[in-house]
């Protein structure tokens, strides 16, 4: 698919979550099981986030954009809409400013040692779990054994927010 087409069609999912209350939280296309699948992931800022109305909404008023407009080349694809759910995929950085303070996977295009961890146990890994402290327009940063370590986006391949069960007794 073009850039521009998948602008296009980004700019159709973003419009039918509007009109359902919601925000586009992320797009992804995917071979699956049963062909290819469009993954439509949305988010809404109230406790609980999305309910089932709110993807079926979207979903319906998603798929007459794309019934009237045919946007997706390539045949037969299978349209779904969801919320991103706790561990969440991380791909923008505004999506990275939403969970500061939380444990994220990150897996890298070269090791740690290339943004300042010196820890000989960890320096040689591509890949990071840790509580996120803060992000910018630039990257990412963390603590990492009281080593500071700034990842620029462009150094990220995959993140994702790690869910991490409450303790017991504690109620969140």
């Amino acid at each position: 698919m073009t850039p521009e087409k998948f602008q296009s069609l980004e700019h159709m999912a973003e419009q039918a979550a509007t009109n359902a209350g919601c925000k586009l939280y992320h797009l992804e296309f995917s071979k699956g099981y049963g062909g290819r699948i469009l993954r439509v992931y949305i988010d809404k800022a109230v406790e609980g986030g999305p309910t089932v109305d709110d993807c079926a909404s979207v979903s319906r008023a998603l798929n007459a954009y794309l019934d009237e407009t045919d946007p997706v080349p390539g045949g037969q694809y299978h349209l779904e809409v969801s919320t991103p759910g706790v561990e969440r995929p991380l791909t923008k950085p505004w999506h990275f400013s939403l969970v500061s303070g939380k444990k994220i996977w990150l897996k890298l295009d070269r090791n740690l040692q290339e943004f300042g961890v010196q820890n000989q146990k960890i320096a040689g890994s591509k890949q990071l779990q840790e509580v996120l402290q803060a992000s910018d327009e630039n990257g990412v940063r963390f603590k990492i054994e009281n080593e500071e370590a700034l990842i620029p986006y462009s150094a990220i391949e995959k993140a994702h927010v790690v869910f991490e069960f409450p303790a017991k007794g504690k109620k969140k």
